[in-house]
């Protein structure tokens, strides 16, 4: 008789909760992981909406992922242990392109994701693939770290790869247009690199109230305010030294030309919808202004390495960033709050 357990499930577009499946099997070179903790990300909240072209439905999703080590498989060589609580980074590098080889992880050009190619973390247990025991980023959790304050290291790491491409340091003005949860891990890093002043644009002023959490040094509703005028005004006319776009709008994107300073960077952190990826940017303002527009996905093992020690250390205060931690059972309700913007980090516990 096969044993099931609990797991998230999406059905179809709109249409998911929690009901009982098959428990995964150990798989040969990998993992079997009791999961303690699983995050919510805003892309699993788009997949709840519209289903991913990468997905065949049903599907459990859930990446942002900490359990402890139930099981190993067999020809399992890995370093960790049964009882050893890990954190599982959902990204496997394909270790063979010209980009894995330079140790650019972040480049892959042939990498796959758990809770994509494998099932996620929002279920009772997890099978590690062999694969992401080879190539992927996984880690002890270190001693006296919550694992719900452990699964922030994935989103963290992807910030962390932004922010050293874009160079952020002493002195820096930084705009962050997006005051979701992306947008608060950009703010406590960039002051962690330096940064002189961090301000916050977004067009929703309930999520704007929330950011004041995190003493940005000012607050912009760009809905209500000439955006253009306003960073002028802070920047003494100058304009900021680093935007990053931490929300997938296409305006966003056309917003950060006008407001960067010249010779400026930015970060484009925020991926565009299908079928509305060509904002209108005036590229002459690129060119006349010398600024850098700087793609930024993912991130590599060490830049996972380095999440993990600023919340660690409490250079990222992990506790400001969770606002709800859930039994897996009230799955749907913390994905409810999530979506109609009342939660800024949900965190599902099995």
């Amino acid at each position: 008789m096969a044993i099931t357990m609990k797991a998230a499930v999406i059905d179809a577009p709109g249409k998911y909760g929690v009901k009982e499946i098959q428990k995964p099997d150990c798989p040969r070179g990998g993992l079997l992981m009791r999961v303690l903790a699983c995050g919510l990300c805003g892309s699993d909240l788009r997949t709840f909406r519209s289903g991913h072209h990468r997905l065949t439905l049903p599907f459990v999703v859930g990446h942002e992922v900490c359990g402890e080590i139930s099981e190993t498989g067999s020809h399992y060589s890995g370093p960790w242990k049964k009882g050893d609580v890990i954190c599982v980074s959902p990204v496997v590098y394909c270790g063979e392109c010209l980009f894995c080889q330079n140790s650019e992880f972040e480049l892959c050009n042939g990498y796959k994701e758990i809770a994509q190619s494998w099932y996620g973390g929002f279920a009772e247990y997890m099978a590690v693939p062999a694969e992401a025991i080879s190539f992927g980023s996984i880690q002890l959790v270190p001693a006296g770290l919550s694992p719900i304050h452990a699964t922030l290291a994935e989103p963290l790491s992807s910030c962390v790869n932004a922010q050293e491409k874009g160079n952020i340091g002493l002195g820096d003005t930084v705009v962050i247009i997006g005051a979701g949860p992306i947008g608060t891990f950009h703010i406590e890093l960039a002051r962690a690199r330096g940064a002189s002043k961090v301000i916050i644009v977004d067009i929703d002023d309930n999520r704007l109230e929330l950011m004041k959490t995190y003493s940005p040094d000012h607050l912009v509703n760009s809905a209500t305010t000439d955006l253009q005028d306003e960073i002028r005004k802070i920047t003494n006319g100058y304009g900021a030294d680093v935007v990053i776009t931490a929300n997938p709008a296409p305006q966003a994107q056309i917003d950060a030309v006008h407001i960067a300073k010249k010779g400026g960077r930015i970060l484009l952190f925020g991926g565009l919808p299908a079928g509305n990826s060509f904002p209108k940017i005036d590229m002459n303002l690129v060119h006349y202004n010398a600024l850098k527009l700087i793609g930024t996905t993912i991130f590599s093992p060490r830049q996972n390495r380095i999440a993990m020690q600023l919340i660690t250390s409490g250079k990222i205060s992990a506790d400001k960033f969770i606002t709800h931690v859930l039994p897996l059972e009230k799955f749907v309700e913390g994905a409810e709050l999530a979506l109609a913007g009342k939660a800024r980090k949900v965190v599902f516990i099995p």
